[in-house]
């Protein structure tokens, strides 16, 4: 029977240089809701009928997103690369908003805050919706997966 969830994650910790604080937290949040509640499906039938559950390891390396999939008992089954060009504004953006975000919540008023959150989840559902425009044919990923997998591949960008 087909198990199309993620029950593991590990991000390439050699491409990650320094993480603040905010950035830790986001990281733990987004992998743990992830794990959570996930749909994840990989397009590609395997020779066994293999249909999940899975886990991942995504890494970053010369502007290309690495998403190794492997299987419960961790063998590998296949690695997906896809060319991070169009995530570049969305990941700018989106480390733009989140500091604004974090100097937000320490000095600002509830309504300012408010604002500089919609315009947060403004950007991360518009990356979310692309992620799920490049997995397509590839992996089938629900809109909050896809969120969370944007989450840890901007994890991923920081070079410190």
């Amino acid at each position: 029977m087909a198990d199309h969830r993620i029950i593991d994650v590990q991000l390439d910790e050699r491409t990650i240089l320094w993480r603040s604080a905010d950035v830790e937290q986001e990281r733990r949040i987004a992998i743990f809701d992830l794990l959570e509640d996930n749909s994840f499906a990989p397009q590609r039938d395997h020779a066994d009928g293999y249909a999940g559950p899975y886990r991942i390891r995504l890494s970053v390396e010369d502007g290309r997103l690495g998403l190794a999939i492997h299987r419960d008992d961790d063998s590998h089954l296949e690695t997906l690369i896809l060319a991070l060009g169009r995530f570049k504004r969305p990941i700018r953006d989106y480390f733009a908003i989140c500091d604004s975000y974090y100097q937000a919540i320490r000095q600002a008023t509830p309504a300012q805050i408010e604002t500089v959150d919609m315009a947060r989840r403004g950007i991360h559902n518009q990356a979310a919706e692309l992620l799920i425009e490049r997995l397509e044919g590839k992996v089938g990923v629900d809109f909050d997966t896809a969120r969370r997998l944007f989450t840890l591949i901007c994890v991923l960008h920081i070079k410190g």
